[in-house]
């Protein structure tokens, strides 16, 4: 389980270790965003002092209607006790995490400031129509 706080900014956030590839770790304080699909936003500047490998380049639409260029890169973040390789997406904004990470985990969220924040794994998921929607 990924513990975290809500904070009195109403933000969701947990702490979470990030490794680069050469096996340094560092622990981040990252917001969730329901509203991002990805995995993981890093500052450029932590993404350089991690020393993470680049993939590729990215586009996405913005929260503001903009179209984005970004680089892609990777890392390992442990994620409820297990490394796991994920895409980071280098923004210059603060560390976000996305549906992506959370995919497959209930998240609660007590939302009044000093709230606890939990990510857990489900303990089975129902299935998926053929239309998309779960039953």
């Amino acid at each position: 389980m990924i513990s975290g706080l809500f904070t009195a900014a109403r933000e969701a956030v947990v702490c979470l270790p990030i490794r680069g590839p050469k096996g340094e770790e560092h622990e981040i304080e990252a917001v969730i965003d329901t509203g991002f699909n990805g995995s993981l936003i890093l500052p450029p500047a932590f993404i350089a002092k991690l020393g993470l490998t680049w993939r590729q380049r990215g586009k996405a639409v913005l929260a503001d209607g903009r179209t984005g260029l970004f680089d892609i890169f990777e890392a390992i973040v442990i994620w409820d006790g297990k490394l796991r390789r994920v895409a980071v997406d280098a923004i210059d904004a603060d560390p976000l995490v996305g549906m992506s990470l959370i995919y497959g985990h209930d998240l609660t969220i007590e939302a009044v400031a000093g709230g606890r924040v939990t990510i857990q794994a489900r303990r089975s998921n129902p299935p998926v129509t053929s239309s998309g929607d779960r039953r």
